[in-house]
């Protein structure tokens, strides 16, 4: 299941956007920020309920929605979501994966990570196909304001906050140009990639920790 549902992501994707990228990239980070809506969803569910109460993770999942959004904003800055066809496609298809990933969390957490994991992997590839592509390119264009502003000049506590394989203040991406952008997107992916991985081990729940608790051994010590 999991696998049909990145495939028909990666239809949309690799088919129908297939010479416009920033579109591209736009539909795929608006899509990309659901499930970790979904986690978040189920997560405070749970503790509403009593059944599970999970700090650290309603912290990580949040700080990787975090993250996805400054990548749809960057999106948006380079004229991805110009055009309402794009945006209609990018919202239903969003909300068709929020309640899909809420209904597979709650039956098997392991597989919406898993299934995240997929798509994040896809993202990391489209991201450096594009980079090695149009990297000459890339490097004469401005870095946009929202970037240099996530990335460099803002408070990273959140970005910090989504790496559970780096220490906090460990990695600190060179914003320049355009190129340098692109570049943080793409490691941005691997480390979900890692994220996700973590979340899925059998002891994930003793050992994925927020980045910040100086009380629990972080999960980046287990990759």
């Amino acid at each position: 299941m999991t696998r049909f549902l990145v495939g028909i992501l990666v239809f949309v994707i690799n088919v129908v956007y297939r010479d416009r990228p920033y579109p591209r990239f736009y539909v795929l980070e608006t899509v990309a920020r659901v499930p970790y809506f979904s986690y978040l969803s189920v997560l405070h569910l749970y503790e509403t309920l009593g059944l599970w109460r999970r700090a650290d993770w309603l912290k990580v999942h949040f700080a990787e929605s975090w993250n996805e959004l400054h990548h749809l904003l960057i999106m948006e800055s380079l004229g991805g979501s110009d055009f309402w066809v794009d945006r209609l496609l990018a919202r239903a298809t969003a909300l068709l994966y929020y309640w899909i990933v809420i209904g597979l969390y709650m039956v098997n957490a392991n597989a919406a990570y898993h299934f995240m994991e997929m798509v994040e992997e896809h993202a990391y590839a489209s991201y450096d196909k594009f980079i090695t592509q149009e990297g000459e390119f890339l490097k004469t264009q401005a870095a946009p304001a929202i970037a240099i502003s996530y990335y460099r000049d803002g408070d990273l506590y959140m970005f910090d906050e989504f790496q559970t394989s780096h220490n906090p203040e460990q990695r600190r991406p060179e914003i320049n140009n355009l190129y340098d952008v692109f570049v943080a997107i793409r490691d941005d992916e691997m480390e979900h990639v890692k994220t996700m991985v973590a979340c899925q081990a059998p002891d994930a729940d003793l050992r994925l920790t927020s980045p910040h608790n100086p009380a629990l051994e972080p999960a980046a010590s287990q990759l």
